[in-house]
């Protein structure tokens, strides 16, 4: 008896001390995502560097109490790997590589000009009429020089080809793994803690809705966000070209997006359908318990 209460003990304690380092790690990997392209771009301004340096503690803050906390907050899908873990990774790399672009345009290296030569090659591909690209291109000033124009095609194609990667290892993981069946049970109260199971209506049938919305979401946004991008240059002015932090993360945030919600309407739909295998066991429990002998 007195063996098992010190082994309940050391497993709580244990489980307290993963959780506290777990959520550290994911506050320094924010923090690492926010500052990179302040850290990695020559000629940063000093005030600049301070907003982005309080915008990291902000974030870090948030994640280290979200993830230390084992009540729901603000972040999905937290105890359901591999989905926030590939949606950090995406968007990482794509700040990474549109970083390493910029840089190479005043500083450049081998890696830079091959990231640069695989960006032009894609957005070469994918600049035709009415696509995301072309659109992005667009949505920069009348007067942009032919610079930024290859500039603005290039890192959108890297952005794109980064996005549909992530979400084919998205889709490969689910499907090895058969997420989220074997991680255990899921919490929807913890991993969806903005969806509301009793707010009415049948949760499968709810689900795949929001599933659906997702979905198209994902397929409109890189239409639509180069169309607010330009329609709001009019009131708070034009994407800053000189300002290579600001044309990142506008890029990065127009691929990243769209990918995301792919995945969270992915996602969505398989939690529906587990819940519909859970209900067909049930009822086909209940059925054998109710046959006559």
């Amino acid at each position: 008896m007195w063996h098992r209460i010190m082994h309940g003990q050391f497993e709580g304690k244990w489980t307290v001390v993963n959780r506290v380092v777990g959520a550290f790690v994911r506050a320094i990997l924010v923090v690492a995502l926010i500052v990179t392209p302040s850290m990695m771009l020559p000629n940063v301004s000093p005030d600049s560097a301070q907003v982005v340096a309080l915008v990291a503690l902000f974030g870090a803050a948030l994640t280290f109490f979200e993830y230390l906390s084992a009540y729901p907050g603000l972040v999905e899908f937290r105890d359901a790997p591999p989905f926030n873990r590939v949606r950090f990774l995406s968007l990482f790399a794509t700040i990474f590589l549109l970083t390493i672009i910029c840089k190479g345009a005043s500083e450049p290296t081998i890696i830079s000009e091959f990231v640069t030569a695989v960006g032009a090659l894609i957005g070469f591909v994918l600049d035709f009429p009415y696509s995301p690209v072309r659109l992005m291109v667009l949505a920069l000033p009348e007067n942009s020089g032919d610079y930024h124009v290859n500039l603005m095609r290039v890192c959108a194609g890297i952005s794109y080809l980064s996005s549909l990667i992530s979400l084919s290892i998205f889709l490969l993981l689910l499907q090895q793994r058969r997420w989220p069946s074997t991680s255990g049970s899921f919490n929807v109260w913890i991993n969806l803690p903005t969806f509301d199971p009793t707010a009415g209506g049948d949760v499968v049938s709810r689900l795949k809705r929001d599933a659906r919305v997702n979905t198209v979401l994902g397929f409109a946004l890189p239409f639509v966000i180069p169309f607010v991008l330009q329609s709001a240059s009019n009131l708070f002015g034009a994407i800053a070209l000189g300002n290579y932090q600001s044309m990142i993360w506008t890029v990065a945030v127009w691929a990243f997006l769209p990918s995301s919600l792919f995945m969270r309407g992915i996602a969505m739909h398989r939690i529906a359908h587990m819940i519909e295998g859970k209900r067909r066991q049930a009822y086909a429990a209940s059925d054998l318990e109710h046959m006559p002998a």
